[in-house]
């Protein structure tokens, strides 16, 4: 994995904002590239005058702009995915993430409800961010408030973290070590909160199946 970062981190030096583009683009199509350590070190090449700025626009905005792009880009595939293949998604291989053809419902109706909030938190959250654009299009969630929503926490998480890159500039060993050490915190909450959703979402399913299986008789 190690080695697969760093070539992603190459493409990025050696390509500039195109190398940027498309490592983005694929962080958001469950290709684990490490987004949230790729945006600090665009921003730190930005810093350090290794990525040009565009006319009066200043390096780490244009890094930002590009981030954003690629991360729209890349949700709007997984969300095509979701949208085209749907059910048929689900029945191939739904079953290797126990994810059950009963269960789409459910995850339709909690889209509906709670989506266009659902979809801005995920772009804040490490591995899920990568994934985040698949369920949105399973659930057929309106596509003007999918990019809508995607761009938005894209924006903010993308921006953040080059300008965070730029005010370090040339001190990129720091601000990757404090980059792996934070996503380390995160993501154990992360996992604890799937399990929690897990949990809760077994729970509400035997509850439903309970009272459907009660208003039958």
């Amino acid at each position: 994995m190690g080695h697969l970062l760093h070539a992603f981190h190459t493409l990025v030096a050696h390509f500039g904002y195109f190398g940027l583009f498309v490592v983005m683009t694929l962080g958001n199509m469950a290709i684990p590239v490490g987004t949230e350590v790729v945006m600090p070190t665009a921003g730190g090449l930005a810093g350090s005058g290794h990525l040009p700025a565009l006319g009066p626009i200043p390096a780490w905005v244009v890094v930002g702009i590009v981030g954003t792009l690629g991360e729209v880009c890349g949700g709007l595939v997984l969300y095509a995915i979701g949208w085209y293949g749907g059910l048929a998604f689900v029945r191939r291989y739904g079953k290797y993430v126990r994810f059950r053809e009963h269960e789409l419902e459910r995850v339709s109706g909690f889209y509906a409800r709670y989506g266009r909030a659902t979809v801005f938190l995920t772009r804040f959250v490490p591995l899920v961010r990568g994934i985040g654009g698949l369920p949105p299009g399973i659930s057929r969630m309106q596509k003007r408030y999918f990019i809508s929503f995607t761009a938005l926490g894209s924006a903010i998480f993308c921006f953040g973290f080059a300008y965070a890159g730029d005010v370090a500039g040339r001190n990129l060993p720091a601000i990757l070590t404090s980059v792996h050490e934070f996503g380390r915190v995160i993501l154990a909450g992360v996992v604890g909160c799937i399990i929690v959703l897990w949990v809760w979402l077994r729970r509400a399913g035997r509850s439903a199946d309970g009272a459907r299986s009660s208003s039958a008789r």
